[in-house]
Protein backbone atom coordinates (compact mmCIF):
# COMPACT_ATOMS: atom_id res chain seq x y z
CA UNK A 1 0.00 0.00 0.00
CA UNK A 2 1.33 3.45 -1.48
CA UNK A 3 1.42 6.33 0.97
CA UNK A 4 -1.12 7.90 -1.50
CA UNK A 5 -3.52 4.36 -1.10
CA UNK A 6 -3.65 4.83 3.27
CA UNK A 7 -4.26 8.76 2.66
CA UNK A 8 -7.54 7.51 0.30
CA UNK A 9 -8.43 4.37 2.69
CA UNK A 10 -8.32 6.96 5.87
CA UNK A 11 -10.13 10.02 5.97
CA UNK A 12 -8.70 13.32 6.29
CA UNK A 13 -9.58 16.73 5.21
CA UNK A 14 -8.08 20.07 5.94
CA UNK A 15 -11.10 22.80 5.45
CA UNK A 16 -9.05 25.98 6.32
CA UNK A 17 -6.08 27.49 5.60
CA UNK A 18 -4.25 30.26 6.45
CA UNK A 19 -1.03 32.08 6.00
CA UNK A 20 0.58 33.83 8.86
CA UNK A 21 0.05 37.64 7.83
CA UNK A 22 3.47 38.19 9.21
CA UNK A 23 5.10 36.00 6.89
CA UNK A 24 3.95 37.23 3.56
CA UNK A 25 6.11 38.44 1.59
CA UNK A 26 5.61 41.35 -0.82
CA UNK A 27 4.56 39.70 -4.37
CA UNK A 28 3.94 40.47 -7.47
CA UNK A 29 0.37 39.72 -9.45
CA UNK A 30 1.25 36.41 -10.42
CA UNK A 31 2.00 35.22 -6.71
CA UNK A 32 -0.37 36.22 -5.45
CA UNK A 33 -2.76 34.56 -7.70
CA UNK A 34 -1.25 31.67 -7.35
CA UNK A 35 -1.84 31.62 -3.65
CA UNK A 36 -4.89 32.06 -3.78
CA UNK A 37 -5.68 29.47 -6.28
CA UNK A 38 -3.35 27.04 -4.40
CA UNK A 39 -5.74 28.16 -1.40
CA UNK A 40 -8.92 27.14 -3.29
CA UNK A 41 -7.50 24.02 -4.82
CA UNK A 42 -6.39 22.49 -1.14
CA UNK A 43 -9.81 23.29 -0.21
CA UNK A 44 -11.42 21.46 -3.04
CA UNK A 45 -9.81 18.01 -3.03
CA UNK A 46 -7.04 17.06 -0.29
CA UNK A 47 -5.93 14.03 2.01
CA UNK A 48 -4.30 15.31 5.05
CA UNK A 49 -3.79 13.17 8.01
CA UNK A 50 -1.64 13.90 11.08
CA UNK A 51 0.04 11.61 12.88
CA UNK A 52 -1.77 9.83 15.23
CA UNK A 53 -5.22 10.87 14.61
CA UNK A 54 -8.06 8.86 12.28
CA UNK A 55 -9.24 10.91 10.34
CA UNK A 56 -11.50 13.92 10.78
CA UNK A 57 -11.13 17.73 9.18
CA UNK A 58 -8.58 20.21 10.28
CA UNK A 59 -7.33 23.63 9.77
CA UNK A 60 -3.94 24.44 8.80
CA UNK A 61 -2.01 27.40 9.86
CA UNK A 62 1.55 28.15 7.51
CA UNK A 63 4.08 30.49 8.61
CA UNK A 64 7.81 31.42 8.34
CA UNK A 65 9.71 32.02 11.58
CA UNK A 66 13.70 32.51 11.47
CA UNK A 67 13.77 30.77 8.38
CA UNK A 68 11.98 27.74 9.70
CA UNK A 69 8.47 26.74 8.10
CA UNK A 70 5.83 26.23 10.75
CA UNK A 71 2.41 24.67 10.56
CA UNK A 72 -0.12 24.66 12.51
CA UNK A 73 -2.70 22.04 13.05
CA UNK A 74 -5.92 22.53 14.68
CA UNK A 75 -9.57 20.29 14.93
CA UNK A 76 -12.61 21.56 12.89
CA UNK A 77 -13.44 24.28 15.97
CA UNK A 78 -10.60 25.88 16.11
CA UNK A 79 -8.30 23.72 19.11
CA UNK A 80 -5.05 23.33 18.47
CA UNK A 81 -4.01 19.99 17.71
CA UNK A 82 -0.27 20.02 16.80
CA UNK A 83 2.36 21.90 14.97
CA UNK A 84 5.74 20.89 13.57
CA UNK A 85 8.57 23.17 12.35
CA UNK A 86 10.65 22.26 9.92
CA UNK A 87 14.06 23.71 8.50
CA UNK A 88 13.93 24.99 5.05
CA UNK A 89 17.53 24.14 4.47
CA UNK A 90 16.38 21.12 2.58
CA UNK A 91 14.14 23.30 0.01
CA UNK A 92 16.20 26.57 -0.23
CA UNK A 93 17.88 25.36 -3.39
CA UNK A 94 14.61 24.23 -5.12
CA UNK A 95 12.51 27.15 -4.02
CA UNK A 96 15.22 29.73 -4.91
CA UNK A 97 15.46 27.66 -8.78
CA UNK A 98 11.61 27.91 -8.91
CA UNK A 99 11.66 31.90 -8.07
CA UNK A 100 13.98 31.71 -10.99
CA UNK A 101 12.04 29.72 -13.37
CA UNK A 102 8.91 32.01 -12.56
CA UNK A 103 10.34 35.63 -13.35
CA UNK A 104 11.82 33.85 -16.16
CA UNK A 105 8.15 32.75 -17.09
CA UNK A 106 6.34 35.72 -16.59
CA UNK A 107 8.91 37.63 -18.46
CA UNK A 108 8.75 35.43 -21.40
CA UNK A 109 4.84 34.98 -21.38
CA UNK A 110 5.08 38.94 -22.97
CA UNK A 111 7.25 37.33 -25.88
CA UNK A 112 8.47 34.05 -25.99
CA UNK A 113 7.11 31.58 -28.67
CA UNK A 114 4.48 28.30 -27.38
CA UNK A 115 7.36 26.37 -27.40
CA UNK A 116 9.69 28.47 -25.81
CA UNK A 117 6.74 28.70 -22.91
CA UNK A 118 6.00 25.18 -22.90
CA UNK A 119 9.91 24.48 -21.99
CA UNK A 120 10.08 26.95 -19.32
CA UNK A 121 7.00 25.61 -18.00
CA UNK A 122 8.15 21.91 -17.91
CA UNK A 123 10.82 22.92 -16.02
CA UNK A 124 8.59 25.13 -13.44
CA UNK A 125 7.02 22.24 -13.05
CA UNK A 126 9.67 19.90 -13.06
CA UNK A 127 11.25 21.88 -9.94
CA UNK A 128 7.65 22.29 -8.25
CA UNK A 129 7.33 18.64 -8.00
CA UNK A 130 10.82 18.26 -6.73
CA UNK A 131 9.91 20.63 -4.08
CA UNK A 132 6.90 18.63 -3.00
CA UNK A 133 8.34 15.58 -2.81
CA UNK A 134 10.84 16.96 -0.74
CA UNK A 135 7.94 18.11 1.23
CA UNK A 136 6.20 15.03 1.86
CA UNK A 137 9.62 13.50 2.91
CA UNK A 138 9.95 15.66 5.19
CA UNK A 139 6.42 15.61 6.98
CA UNK A 140 6.74 11.55 6.81
CA UNK A 141 6.19 10.21 10.13
CA UNK A 142 4.38 13.94 11.07
CA UNK A 143 1.33 14.44 8.37
CA UNK A 144 0.35 11.74 5.62
CA UNK A 145 -0.60 13.79 2.46
CA UNK A 146 -0.78 12.67 -0.97
CA UNK A 147 1.29 13.95 -3.94
CA UNK A 148 -1.11 16.99 -5.33
CA UNK A 149 -1.74 18.42 -1.52
CA UNK A 150 2.01 18.22 -1.41
CA UNK A 151 2.19 20.50 -4.80
CA UNK A 152 -0.40 22.57 -3.52
CA UNK A 153 1.59 23.40 -0.12
CA UNK A 154 4.92 23.94 -1.75
CA UNK A 155 2.98 26.64 -3.65
CA UNK A 156 1.95 27.66 -0.82
CA UNK A 157 5.90 27.77 1.26
CA UNK A 158 6.89 29.22 -1.74
CA UNK A 159 4.16 32.57 -1.89
CA UNK A 160 5.41 32.92 1.46
CA UNK A 161 9.45 32.25 1.07
CA UNK A 162 9.35 34.57 -2.65
CA UNK A 163 11.00 38.06 -1.53
CA UNK A 164 10.31 39.24 -5.55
Amino acid sequence: MTADDFVSAKPGKLVEVELDADSIAVSNAEVESERVIAIHDLLESNRFLPEGFSGGTYKLRIGLYDKMLALEIGDAAGQKIVAHVLSLAPLRRILDEYAEVCESYYAAVKSASPSQLEAIDMGRRGLHDEGAAVLRERLAGKITLDRETARRLFTLVFALHWKG
